[in-house]
């Protein structure tokens, strides 16, 4: 008889990829690190006392039993000050999941209940890894490491970032966003970045890297949401803003052409005749 069982696939809200560094770091008083930018996801937490943190161009005060989450390709740096020593563990990682999103420049005090949690991802890299110090790039696997403890570490870190994310949100809908809201939000994000670039010559490349997404992916719900190519959309806000410069009438073709990072008048021409039925000129003609 055919077995009626259907083998159910386990969605994961979060998947951890790789492990990169791990530390404890005792710091002193005046303690400064001057920053660092890396492509993967570092977590900060404050086992004791307090620091400066400095993400973006955003600065931060943490205390104990406090958390931030360094998003990749983010300048960061810390600090103490002459009246606070701390503790800090700090793990990075390599995670892809689109539910990362939810820690970008998050703080968030952890919970009680959760710092164990923390505590199993030290007491298990601790007897894993020859931990490394500040300077240190590369995790040194031990010759007696216990059985399964990387998969071990991963799986508290794993652990922890989904009750957190839990913890931070009391709706259940927030906890856990539908897909396409996901994707409303990293279209929008997209749309806001391009709109932030239309004087600069952009790449789809440099998108996906700043937003951390695939390329497939991203133009994949992109043109699904939009109608049109990421390509395609650069453009018409760049002719939509060669047409207000048209309009005040301060700049001429060449100068508006090489503001907006067209490669040439020629090929700005061309773009724009396409995509408004006019010349510059023609359009000009027809609004002053």
């Amino acid at each position: 008889m055919k077995s009626q069982y259907v083998k159910h696939k386990i969605a994961n809200l979060i998947s951890i990829n790789k492990i990169v560094t791990i530390h404890y770091y005792e710091f002193g008083k005046n303690f400064t690190f001057g920053g660092e930018v890396h492509d993967f996801w570092e977590m900060v937490y404050v086992d004791k006392g307090c620091v400066n943190i400095t993400a973006g161009d955003k600065n931060f005060r943490l205390g104990q039993g406090e958390v931030i989450f360094h998003r990749p390709n983010e300048f960061h740096t810390i600090s103490t000050d002459e009246k606070s020593s701390a503790d800090v563990f700090v793990i990075t990682f390599v995670c892809s999941s689109s539910s990362m999103s939810f820690f970008r420049k998050r703080i968030a005090k952890v919970p009680a209940n959760l710092r164990k949690n923390i505590s199993s991802i030290i007491e298990e890299s601790e007897a894993t890894f020859d931990l490394m110090p500040i300077t240190g790039v590369e995790l040194k696997v031990k010759e007696n490491a216990p059985v399964g403890s990387q998969q071990l570490i991963r799986i508290h870190l794993e652990e922890f970032l989904i009750m957190l994310l839990r913890a931070e949100s009391a709706e259940s809908t927030k906890i856990f966003p539908t897909k396409q809201s996901m994707e409303n939000h990293l279209v929008s994000k997209t749309k806001e970045l391009l709109q932030k670039n239309v004087y600069k010559k952009i790449t789809v490349e440099e998108i996906c890297n700043e937003l951390n997404y695939s390329r497939a992916y991203l133009s994949k719900i992109f043109r699904s949401s939009t109608g049109k190519t990421i390509l395609q959309y650069i453009l018409n806000l760049k002719i939509k803003e060669a047409k207000r410069l048209i309009r005040e009438d301060n700049l001429n073709f060449t100068q508006i052409s090489d503001a907006l990072a067209f490669d040439n008048p020629h090929y700005f021409s061309r773009v724009f005749r396409r995509m408004t039925g006019f010349t510059p000129s023609q359009y000009k003609n027809s609004v002053l």
